[in-house]
């Protein structure tokens, strides 16, 4: 059964040398109000009431209102990288089980728990300076854009109650097949796939003006980017 392991929210912000971030989020023993936080810019940041951003310009916002993360994908990276991963460590707001959460189409939708709460795909994660300097490996980004598991964001439909345990039930999916791993893999590693993004319409507009540019302007793939050291990508849409 699809579920919710852990709920984690950023209780402080940490200081990573130049950056402060709220990527170090922690599960909380309590239940969580989750309701949509309103434009990224002067509203409520994340959608998890009690979690933090701290980094407005690229974080948090409606499109981004809760990130979730399998606990499957967290134990493959804990096995490559040789330390212990908790739930939350890579800033995720869900820690799930049982639900491949980079394989969930744009625009489907999860009824989480029993209280109401409706959240749909929106976009993956895309890595950044402030990840890689949390987890302190080297060639980070680059790893993680390789193994394209990316996780996804979320935006709140109806608002309710998150708490561990929470079963999770995909009541909607649309009638596409671009997957959050599909938009990953256009955006950083094969952009002949931009295109196929097309028919995703619960992508978030600034993706969807992003594939316009980089369709237009025929700028390089990503990873040739991150093959200069720019982190990813030329017009500065970075995410953490």
């Amino acid at each position: 059964m699809a579920s919710v392991l852990t709920v984690n929210t950023a209780q402080v912000f940490i200081d990573l040398g130049e950056l402060a971030s709220g990527i170090d989020k922690r599960p909380s023993d309590e239940p969580l109000a989750v309701r949509a936080p309103g434009p990224r810019q002067g509203g409520l940041g994340s959608g998890v009431v009690g979690d933090f951003i701290s980094d407005p310009r690229h974080h948090g916002g409606d499109d981004q209102a809760v990130y979730a993360y399998a606990r499957e994908d967290l134990d493959h990276w804990q096995s490559q990288l040789g330390r212990t991963l908790t739930n939350g460590m890579f800033g995720e707001n869900l820690t799930t089980s049982g639900v491949h959460v980079t394989d969930c189409l744009v625009g489907e939708r999860w009824s989480v728990g029993s209280d109401g709460l409706v959240l749909e795909a929106t976009s993956p994660r895309i890595p950044c300076k402030t990840f890689s300097t949390w987890l302190n490996v080297s060639g980070w980004i680059k790893t993680f854009t390789a193994a394209a598991l990316p996780g996804a964001y979320f935006r709140v439909i109806e608002p309710g109650t998150l708490r561990a345990g929470d079963r999770i039930e995909v009541i909607d999916r649309p009638d596409h097949s671009v997957t959050i791993g599909t938009v990953f893999r256009a955006l950083m590693l094969e952009p002949d796939l931009l295109p196929t993004l097309a028919v995703a319409d619960a992508l978030p507009e600034k993706i969807k003006a992003q594939v316009a540019r980089r369709r237009a302007r025929r700028l390089p793939d990503a990873a040739e980017t991150l093959d200069r050291g720019r982190g990813v990508r030329a017009d500065r849409d970075t995410e953490g």
